[in-house]
């Protein structure tokens, strides 16, 4: 999701290299004491698990009820993007759904993967800083059943390839960005420095997260490489963890794009670019183009921008692909929707999001533009497209960026949606629900669009009219 960017303050250079050398160094005893010398390698995933085999195996087993009990649907799916930042303590997100449900929204998309961490019990990722100590406070299981006591289905969103702030690395040597440095994302600024650098010295994250802080706000922060196969594994197992443990209507997908044209340059995604297109090529052809690459790493990318393009665009289709099919084939029930960028050229030529294709091809069941704009007539363009794009309406919901919006402009937004007759909307967000605070004594904004926009009774369930 494309908010605002707010970056903690950032430690002095010096620092920030002791921290990294200080996550270096348990990692590797850490590395050091889990197995004797010769023994097969562990899985990476479950050599970084912060919790029990017995946690990570229970993934493969779903919730029985779950996977029996009939799916919520609603004729007009009202929907509240929740940030992490509002799931702190149990008392707070109980009141988040109290607050949400009396607005009139029936459907709550959980940030529970906001940067490469987890806000519930996760057997591949360790638990976000932001939360308590107290294992037992389990943030998704809270508004799985306070929501469901009311009617509301809950999704988890799931952040895909945005896995760290632009600012010192994560605490825990368990996060991939400490134990898996290889696998980020590099910019093309940078490709050819760290190129021949090994990344598990302590310079190659730190050259990465200082190129994010400096590219604050048009970067959101460290990336992993789309089209790493240990990233791809990584992803799907987070999906069916969750899928497999809780009792969730659906599932989001949200930052499944590179960051800009300006990535992955990785030495990683060069070498992998380099095998995808060799049978793409004439022997000849190629032969000459690897021989150009001993030179100079890039020389094969910009003489194939066109395939370059394709590789890269493929790689985040891959990993859409390989994550609905296995989801799926857990609990077929679920729904897989994704956040994409409103603009279609962009999103498939500069993120290399080809989320029409991926509507097309089947591999998601939602797309949710995230047209966030107060100018009527770019969101009314956006959202027609989008209309004409998905076919059926169950298949769009409008992403709203009421952060940005006088609550008025939201309320004519949502009203335009449904003359599209979308399937639903979808708010950004709960905590953020308009651009300026109402007046002294009148209601909250997320209170106000929900009764001026839903009515005065959340809308679900047969008292909405239930979908087939």
């Amino acid at each position: 999701m494309t908010a605002p960017v707010h970056p903690s303050p950032r430690r002095s250079p010096a620092a920030a290299l002791l921290k990294l050398l200080a996550f270096a160094l348990l990692a590797a005893l850490a590395a050091g004491s889990a197995r004797p010398a010769h023994a097969e390698p562990m899985a990476e995933t479950e050599a970084a698990a912060p919790y029990p085999a017995s946690v990570a195996a229970a993934a493969a087993r779903p919730d029985a009820a779950a996977a029996t009990r009939p799916l919520r649907r609603y004729a007009e799916v009202r929907a509240l993007w929740v940030v992490r930042t509002a799931l702190g303590s149990a008392e707070q997100v109980r009141a988040m759904v109290a607050q949400a449900d009396a607005s009139g929204f029936n459907t709550l998309l959980v940030q529970v993967r906001g940067r490469g961490d987890a806000l519930y019990a996760s057997a591949y990722e360790p638990r976000a800083e932001s939360l308590p100590d107290d294992l037992s406070f389990d943030p998704l299981k809270v508004a799985i059943d306070d929501a469901h006591a009311r009617g509301m289905a809950v999704h988890a969103w799931v952040n895909t390839h945005l896995v760290w702030g632009p600012v010192d690395p994560p605490r825990s040597p368990a996060h991939l960005v400490n134990a898996h440095p290889d696998w980020l994302a590099v910019p093309r600024s940078l490709g050819r420095e760290l190129y021949h650098q090994d990344p598990h010295t302590i310079d190659y994250l730190a050259r990465l997260i200082d190129y994010a802080a400096a590219n604050v706000p048009k970067l959101e922060g460290l990336f992993t490489s789309p089209s790493h196969p240990a990233v791809q594994r990584h992803l799907q197992q987070v999906w069916l963890d969750l899928a497999g443990n809780y009792d969730l209507d659906g599932i989001h997908f949200d930052y499944v794009r590179f960051p800009s044209p300006n990535f992955d340059y990785s030495r990683g995604a060069l070498e992998r670019f380099r095998a995808w297109v060799e049978p793409r090529l004439s022997a000849a052809r190629f032969r000459e183009l690897a021989a150009a690459a001993e030179q100079d790493p890039y020389a094969m990318v910009d003489a194939l921008s066109e395939h370059w393009d394709v590789f890269r665009r493929d790689s985040v289709t891959d990993l859409v692909r390989g994550i609905y099919e296995a989801v799926k084939a857990l609990r077929p029930d679920l729904v897989v929707s994704a956040a994409v960028l409103a603009d279609q050229r962009k999103a498939r030529e500069e993120r290399y999001q080809a989320w029409t294709a991926w509507l097309a091809d089947g591999i998601i069941d939602v797309a949710v533009p995230m047209a966030y704009t107060a100018d009527t007539e770019l969101f009314h363009n956006w959202i027609a497209s989008a209309r004409v794009t998905a076919g059926k309406r169950e298949r769009l919901w409008a992403g709203i960026g009421a952060y940005l919006n006088p609550v008025d402009t939201t309320l004519r937004q949502i009203d335009f949606a449904r003359r599209e007759r979308v399937g639903g909307v979808v708010v950004f967000a709960y905590g953020a629900a308009a651009s300026t605070p109402p007046e002294p004594g009148a209601l909250a904004s997320l209170e106000r669009i929900g009764r001026q926009a839903f009515g005065a009774q959340p809308a679900r369930g047969a008292t909405d009219g239930e979908a087939p």
